[in-house]
């Protein structure tokens, strides 16, 4: 039968144990899965100082997955997963920590269509000290074809686990080689295992390699050959047996490397090398000549290569081109050095100016070849060696550096020497700086040539920083440094000299630094405002404190003082109102004149103060004080060395509580129309020395939460300001404000009509003089007096009904309104069109009076409103030039007027409303 496959994850078998510093891999794999063929891995590890949590690592799908502390590695690649296939991959570890150790867990996402087996394997990782040690004195060796060669290589460990260790030779052929050929190994097996070119030679014995003792390995090669001339080293590597029963490498150990040259016997190539002098010292030049002695040797090819203690230096080849080795290019660029092929049989090296560094044994080495270009010599030979002894030339320069001013204000000046003692001629010297808690590097501030040519560093280039900063030489011996002007605490730390002299080639340096201290401006530098009180009465006087500090004195350094405010409510930012100098100079901005009439500044130890007099309403506000403190070479030039703002202190003005009291009785007045009538205001109490500013507004009906209108605004100067529905001259001439008494205000309303009816109200402000301005203290509402016409019991015969028109904006429209039946003839007829907005206010459009005028309350409708009027009983309405704030509800009304007498007034005889007509505009 068949079943579904269990899903099992692998892991390598622990517990493992890995060297510090390697690079290790741990593998795991999964089977028995469902879904995809390539599935995903995350490893995760438990520490043994919490073995209960767990740490991620990292994750073949998720890239956020690491823990911090593992972050960078796998960013850095330091450890990264490899997949080998699609359900098995190896965890790399780069170069393994002491902190790696732990249980390893490599879990795999579920991609089965249910839970079914295991998810996640684990095992143990120890990370072990690593003790190999592989060493062999590096050498170089001349021997002749057919002669043996026996090199020592000593290998230990001190491992506590059970390991082996494995000891192997290898030689690279030619200078430059990079693969290496196994000459004879002892495996971890403790067999003995040759390279494939000395197999036969160690089945015949001329290749050995015997232990002597517990870490001594002898490599012994019977009868050497041309092809063995190179470079021989020893590798030991050292293996444990993994749980899973593997063997693996843990670590691995190269020594340094021995030089095996190899001549041919029965040659008649033969190789001196002489010097012109070998003892001398430090400043001199050191010749040596290389002197091949050869049958016919103007048709042979030699390669020459001159060796210092067994070091290459350089080398000639057969057509006379020169190889530095790169220690010595630089050298041979500045002309320290020369090489070259003096002819086929003599070569020379040339170092002017020989140091300690060139002490040694020189040697040449000749190596003949078929061809120039030909890799195999044919031949070899190695000179005897010259030893050359450099003796050093004794100097007693000495050197101190020292400071008049070890501590100064940020903009005091720095004054550092440096003493010269025991220089025999003139002397290099540089001034490096490094700022306090700085890692480095040093920075160059400037240097003096021997000729006394200055220089500043980079940093010190500008002037208008630390000033024209000054390095003089005040004696043969003393050299100056000046930095006048400071910047902050950045420019103290250390300041170091160095002295370099030369002779002959040859340079002595000496060093030497002190330290010193610069306050910078800034430290702890604050301000703290205050004031005795937060509210002040009017004309009375208020005094604004600032308290600035620091971690010093202000009787060390100019200080100056700017006092800004911000009125209220606040305009979103402060303004400067004025500034005190160091100097004591006084400069007032010009934002808010009226301060500098009524302030007095005042300076104090360490405080500064403002003082304000007869305090208005406009001093109401928040205010400030900002303190500069100033280096004292750069003041008044330049900018403050450091500046702080203290807290805001708010000051309210309070001004006379009001005591106005207005009459809220509510009332009606009925009148016939074409009469005048009068709306009354009146003041209950007020002070005397008081004025008022009366507007009067109407509520017009219907509906009963309309805005009110203002009709018209009186202020205490007599200034008149009609409201937008009552600004045209009609409006204007019979609307008017009038003052009965001191304290009773009359809107008198002359002929009025139908569309005066409403609730009509003042408003009453109280303002009083107050030092240096009009303010006001309050306002009060009078109570509601309606406004309605009494009407005729006579009605005219008026259409009224109700229609509905629409009309294409830009057209214009014709409403209706005719009246019916017959009238008298010593009557006369007046009629007021009104309009319905969408929010429910109807107000008037026009009005023909019984005398003929017209009046319009808004001009703006005035040349797009027109009465026909063909027969004197049609009222209709056009309308032209329809715009979409058109559209309402419209109706007319009509009103017949009859003179009782002669020289009487026209009275109200009957009247009429019509029927409704809804206009709706319709867009172009």
């Amino acid at each position: 039968g068949l079943s579904t496959g269990q899903r099992v994850v692998t892991v390598q078998k622990g517990p493992l144990y890995r060297v510090k510093g390697s690079h290790i891999t741990l593998w795991c794999k999964v089977s028995g899965y469902q879904g995809p063929a390539e599935q995903n891995f995350q490893w995760s590890i438990y520490l043994p100082s919490a073995p209960e949590r767990e740490v991620q690592i990292v994750s073949t799908v998720d890239p956020s997955f690491p823990y911090a502390i593992y972050t960078q590695r796998v960013r850095g690649r330091g450890i990264y997963v490899e997949r080998v296939q699609g359900d098995a991959v190896l965890l790399h570890i780069t170069e393994l920590q002491d902190r790696d150790a732990g249980e390893y867990e490599c879990h795999t996402p579920n991609t089965d269509e249910r839970y079914f087996g295991s998810y996640s394997a684990k095992t143990n990782l120890s990370v072990i000290t690593d003790t190999l040690s592989a060493s062999m004195a590096p050498q170089v060796l001349t021997r002749d074809e057919g002669e043996a060669v026996e090199l020592t290589c000593e290998v230990s460990k001190s491992t506590t686990q059970h390991t082996h260790l494995s000891v192997g030779w290898y030689h690279l052929q030619g200078a430059g080689a990079s693969h290496a050929e196994e000459v004879l190994t002892l495996s971890k097996d403790f067999i003995l295992r040759p390279g494939p070119s000395y197999t036969q030679r160690f089945l015949t014995g001329d290749v050995r390699l015997t232990k002597v003792g517990n870490s001594t390995y002898k490599l012994f090669i019977g009868g050497v050959k041309l092809s063995d001339q190179g470079q021989l080293y020893c590798e030991a590597a050292e293996w444990i047996e993994d749980p899973d029963e593997m063997w693996k490498d843990i670590s691995r150990k190269q020594t340094k490397t021995t030089s095996l040259v190899v001549t041919s016997q029965g040659k008649d190539l033969s190789v001196n090398i002489t010097a012109a002098k070998s003892s001398l010292s430090e400043g001199d030049t050191l010749q040596l000549h290389c002197m091949v002695g050869a049958q016919k040797s103007s048709s042979r090819h030699f390669q020459v290569l001159w060796l210092l203690n067994g070091v290459e230096v350089a080398r000639v080849d057969p057509h006379g081109v020169l190889i530095w080795e790169k220690e010595y290019e630089e050298r041979a660029k500045m002309g320290q050095l020369r090489a070259f092929k003096q002819s086929n049989m003599v070569y020379v090296l040339t170092v002017y100016e020989v140091g300690l560094k060139d002490n040694g044994t020189y040697r040449c080495s000749v190596s003949e070849v078929e061809t120039p270009g030909e890799f195999h010599s044919i031949q070899t030979n190695l000179s005897s060696g010259i030893q050359v002894n450099v003796k050093p030339i004794e100097r007693h320069m000495h050197l101190s550096v020292s400071t008049s001013t070890p501590q100064v204000m940020a903009g005091d000046a720095l004054i550092l020497l440096c003493e010269v003692q025991g220089a025999t001629s003139p002397v290099f010297v540089q001034w490096w700086h490094l700022p306090p808690q700085h890692p480095g590097p040093w920075v160059l501030v400037a240097t003096m040539e021997q000729d006394g040519t200055l220089s500043l560093g980079s940093a010190y280039q500008d002037s208008r920083t630390q000033g024209n900063l000054r390095l003089e030489k005040a004696s043969s011996s003393t050299f100056t440094l000046v930095i006048p002007n400071t910047l902050d605490k950045g420019d103290g730390g250390r300041y170091g000299c160095k002295v370099t002299e030369w002779s002959r080639g040859q340079s002595w340096t000496k060093e030497g630094e002190t330290t010193v201290t610069v306050i910078s401006m800034g430290l702890g530098l604050h301000a703290t405002l205050r004031s005795r009180i937060a509210s002040v009465r009017y004309g009375q006087s208020f005094e604004l404190i600032c308290q600035p500090g620091a971690n010093y004195t202000f009787e060390e350094v100019p200080v100056s003082v700017r006092w800004l405010f911000q009125p209220s409510p606040p305009t979103g930012r402060y303004l400067e109102l004025v500034q005190v100098f160091p100097s004591g100079t006084v400069a007032w901005r010009a934002a808010q004149p009226h301060f500098q009439e009524k302030a007095q500044l005042t300076k104090a130890a360490s405080s500064f103060r403002l003082r304000i007099r007869n305090t208005a309403a406009a001093d109401e506000g928040t205010y400030q004080c900002e303190v500069e403190v100033w280096r004292r070479n750069t003041q008044p030039l330049g900018q403050p060395a450091a500046t702080t703002k203290s807290n805001a202190v708010g000051i309210k003005v309070v001004l006379p509580e009001s005591k106005l009291r207005v009459a809220t009785k509510e009332s009606a007045v009925e009148i016939a129309g074409g009469s005048d009538t009068a709306i009354e205001c009146k003041i209950v109490f007020a002070p005397n020395n008081s004025q008022f500013t009366i507007t009067w507004y109407v509520l017009p009906p219907p509906p009963a939460d309309a805005t009110p209108l203002q009709i018209i605004r009186a202020d205490y100067s007599s200034i008149l300001e009609y409201g937008a529905e009552f600004s045209s001259p009609a409006q204007k001439s019979r609307f008017l404000s009038q003052r009965v008494s001191s304290n009773v205000f009359w809107l008198r309303i002359l002929s009025v009509n139908p569309g005066d009816q409403g609730r009509y109200y003042c408003v009453v402000e109280e303002w009083l003089w107050l030092v240096d301005s009009w303010y006001k203290l309050g306002e009060g509402a009078s109570g509601r007096t309606t406004l309605q016409l009494k009407l005729p019991e006579r009605e005219l015969q008026l259409e009224k009904t109700n229609s509905s028109i629409s009309v294409r904006e830009g057209e214009e429209v014709t409403l209706r309104c005719l009246l019916q039946g017959t009238r008298l003839p010593a009557t006369r007829l007046s009629a007021t069109w009104f309009r319905q907005d969408k929010s429910g206010h109807i107000r008037p459009l026009l009005t023909l009076h019984h005398d003929g005028s017209i009046e319009y309350p808004r001009e703006v409708l005035a040349r797009r409103l027109h009465l026909r009027r063909p027969t004197a009983g049609d009222f209709s309405l056009t309308l032209r030039s329809v715009e979409e704030g058109d559209a309402g509800v419209y109706h007319c009304q009509v009103q017949d007027w009859q003179q009782p007498s002669e020289g009487q007034d026209w009275a109200l005889h009957a009247w009429a409303r019509s029927g409704y007509t809804q206009l709706t505009t319709i867009p172009p």
